[in-house]
Formats: structure tokens, C-alpha cells, sequence
């Protein structure tokens, strides 16, 4: 058996772990990894995470616009309480907006940001109380923005 032969099963393996962990959206903020869906389009903006029984801690929704602006979020039809965090177009933290609360019926409270922001990341509540979170973080983002999961 050639050498080729023998590593060939290895590298095929090691490059298909390598193909999924690439195609696994995820955003990386205070040293915390969470997987992460991407909004990238006005109808996945608008349904955001309604509907949802659930969000595990290590996962978010992250909000993608095409412009820098105020933004402004809101509860509802979204089940879970959620922390709200709102990046510039330098992905720095520039206002949060923490343990927003469902809201099942009108009128819902607004979350609005404090500046302009082009990223807006979802979070279990009380996440960034835990990571400590300062504005100004950066906010690293790994895979394929125009993705919509």
C-alpha cells in the first residue's frame, strides 16, 4: 500500500471536520465562542427569534444591516428573555440593552440602541452581565454573513 493511500482515509476526514467547523456560523465576544444565525434579510430581521421555547447559552442570533443607524428592537411574540447588544460598523459595542422582557400582547416596550449600530446580537439574559461586558468590545464574527438560517 502506498503512502498516499495510507493518510488518504485521515486527510479526507480531517478536511471534511474542517469544511463543517468553517460552515458553522458563530460570533466570538469577550472571549466567549457562541454559535450564532445570521438575519441578514428583512423578512429573517423581522421574525428574529420569535416564536422560540428556547435559547441555549452558547448560541445567538446576529442581526445584520446594511447601513449605520439608531435601531430600535422589540419583544414581540419572542418567549425567552434576551439581552440586546448593539455594535457599530467597527463591530465595537456601543449600547446594550439587558433582560428584555417578552411581550405577548401591544403595547410592547421598545429597546432602542444609544448610537448608531449595523450589528445587533442576541443573547440569553444575564449573558452579558456574566462575561462582564464593557461597551466598546469588539465583536468578532466567523463564517458566511449572508447566510440566513
Amino acid at each position: 500500500m502506498t503512502m498516499a493511500k495510507r493518510f488518504l482515509p485521515a486527510v479526507l476526514l480531517l478536511a471534511s471536520l474542517g469544511a463543517h467547523a468553517a460552515a458553522d456560523p458563530s460570533v466570538t465576544l469577550h472571549g466567549q465562542r457562541f454559535s450564532t444565525e445570521f438575519a441578514t434579510n428583512d423578512d429573517a430581521r423581522a421574525l428574529g427569534l420569535m416564536n422560540r421555547p428556547k435559547l441555549a447559552a452558547d448560541h445567538s442570533m446576529l442581526f445584520i444591516f446594511p447601513d449605520d443607524q439608531p435601531r430600535a428592537f422589540w419583544m414581540k411574540n419572542t418567549l425567552i428573555p434576551l439581552d440586546i447588544l448593539y455594535f457599530d460598523k467597527d463591530r465595537k459595542l456601543v449600547s446594550m440593552q439587558l433582560n428584555a422582557q417578552p411581550c405577548k400582547a401591544d403595547p410592547c416596550a421598545i429597546y432602542p440602541s444609544d448610537g448608531n449600530a449595523r450589528y445587533v446580537l442576541e443573547l440569553p439574559a444575564g449573558t452579558a452581565g456574566r462575561l462582564g461586558l464593557k461597551l466598546g468590545e469588539p465583536l468578532a464574527i466567523d463564517g458566511t454573513p449572508g447566510t440566513v438560517l
